[in-house]
């Protein structure tokens, strides 16, 4: 099965990439449209800005982070689904915007897809 793996959004696309999604609600500095070669920007199932806002990358609420944002991944079952179909054929990649490679959402959306893959 292929894989899902992030990837932040100033590295380098790659052939390798399979399907770029980007997971942030805002669009990254400095990264046009053409540079970021994304297959979709799925606003829809990243953090509400009220979240984000409050998490502010600090990694003391990365673990309350994670449990609000999954609940607010609930209410997204159809994003959800339709990206855990594509990542069944070809591998997916999460790409996010944060500075913290260990603290941020993609880790916690690709933890909830890869448990019901």
């Amino acid at each position: 099965m292929p894989a899902i793996v992030i990837k932040r959004i100033y590295d380098e696309a790659s052939k390798n990439d399979g399907y770029r999604i980007l997971v942030d609600r805002i669009w990254p500095r400095d990264v046009s449209k053409e540079k970021a070669t994304l297959d979709q920007w799925n606003k829809e199932i990243a953090p509400t800005t009220e979240l984000r806002k409050w998490f502010n990358h600090k990694k003391e609420r990365f673990e309350e982070f994670a449990i609000k944002y999954k609940e607010e991944l609930h209410m997204h079952g159809k994003a959800l689904d339709d990206l855990r179909k594509i990542a069944q054929t070809k591998q997916v990649t999460l790409l996010y915007a944060a500075k913290d490679e260990q603290c941020n959402q993609a880790i916690v959306l690709r933890n909830v897809l890869n448990s019901t893959l």
